[in-house]
């Protein structure tokens, strides 16, 4: 009859085996891959100057006007590239309604 083992914080790596340690490591996931999940699952993205029509209904210079101005800092954008991120761009639209 093989002995029950127990692992807690204090047991040493090297006394785990193979299975022991992925156990342990499915059972005590690293907090910032967590964290990590969590932010990216929350966030949401538009892409393009189509994006800021969709959210905010607005003709496409009026989208361009937004971008060039106040949702500027929640927009990524290289070359041709853009995206944005919606709750900010949502925040940064009510403040400057204000």
């Amino acid at each position: 009859m093989k002995k029950e083992e127990f692992i807690t914080s204090d047991t040493p790596i090297a006394m785990l085996t193979l299975g022991q340690l992925q156990e342990a490591l499915y059972i005590f996931p690293s907090e910032s891959r967590a964290v990590q999940q969590e932010q990216a699952e929350e966030k949401q993205y538009l892409y393009g100057l189509r994006g800021i029509r969709e959210l905010f209904k607005v003709s496409h210079p009026t989208a361009q006007k937004y971008k060039d101005t106040f949702l500027k800092p929640a927009i990524i954008q290289h070359g041709r590239k853009i995206m944005i991120d919606q709750d900010l761009a949502l925040k940064l639209f009510s403040e400057n309604k204000k």
